[in-house]
């Protein structure tokens, strides 16, 4: 069993719905960046979402885009964020997970890279422009490595579509809650409910919603719909954007244990 498999498995036993934080890495820096994840650990984050910046991200709303640009004119590179994880993931309880496109991967090549995450602690990793079609190489080798990678379903996708997704899935699913790219919407659709009870019906891996949900209780409901976790991105990413560096930290621990005790009612 991998790390996410047996994390999300005491949750579950627990009864407890995850809480998964998302930040891009080296906004505003990268030392800032890891205080983030150190506090997100400690407020109730139960993985934690690592996105690399990337200078074409085709799955990225406006917020997540702005971040990612600011990160790379800092001059933050893949190298230098993995630098930093492999120092950090020894401090941190909560399970991580890289958010990347596939371009870097094939860059440095995909065993190197595999070999390289596993170093740094990380347990799994989302490739949203990788589809389940052409990552049969890939999962493999991630597997001989105990990582996992974690596929996206979106509302489009067809039945046997899913079907096939389910079929190789590991650690657990990711569940898009709207079509379109990421980002803070004012509520989340009433399609995501049959959305994971479809998904139920295919597989018992978890399923963890995420895109547009940035409130508590959008939080509750999407929990209160059945799904295992929940993703926050962008809230998370304008806060740290937005807030004064004195009170960023105290502003973002606050928000995450807000989400937290909104998924423990």
């Amino acid at each position: 069993m991998t790390r996410i498999a047996d994390h999300f498995a005491q949750l579950r036993s627990r009864r407890t719905v995850a809480l998964i934080p998302f930040v891009t890495a080296g906004d505003p820096d990268l030392e800032t960046t890891a205080q983030a994840l150190l506090t997100l650990d400690q407020q109730g984050a139960d993985f934690l979402e690592v996105g690399v910046p990337y200078s074409d991200p085709l799955a990225d709303g406006p917020v997540i885009q702005a971040a990612a640009t600011r990160s790379l004119a800092r001059g933050t590179t893949l190298n230098a964020v993995l630098e930093m994880l492999r120092q950090l993931t020894p401090q941190l309880k909560s399970p991580v997970i890289l958010f990347t496109y596939y371009n870097p991967i094939l860059a440095v090549g995909p065993e190197a890279f595999l070999d390289r995450l596993k170093a740094c602690g990380i347990s799994g990793m989302v490739i949203p422009d990788l589809p389940i079609e052409e990552g049969e190489t890939l999962r493999t080798l991630a597997q001989a490595r105990a990582l996992e990678i974690i596929w996206l379903a979106a509302p489009t996708s067809p039945q046997a579509r899913l079907q096939n997704l389910a079929a190789v899935a590991g650690g657990f699913i990711y569940l898009v809650s709207t079509t379109g790219v990421t980002g803070m919407r004012t509520q989340v659709a009433d399609s995501v409910k049959t959305s994971i009870e479809n998904l139920r019906s295919l597989t018992t891996l978890p399923i963890a919603v995420g895109f547009g949900i940035s409130t508590p209780d959008q939080a509750r409901q999407v929990a209160q719909w059945g799904a295992d976790g929940v993703i926050v991105g962008s809230a998370f990413v304008k806060l740290l954007q937005e807030k004064p560096a004195e009170e960023r930290l105290i502003a973002l621990g606050q928000f995450c244990r807000s989400l937290k005790d909104a998924l423990s009612v």
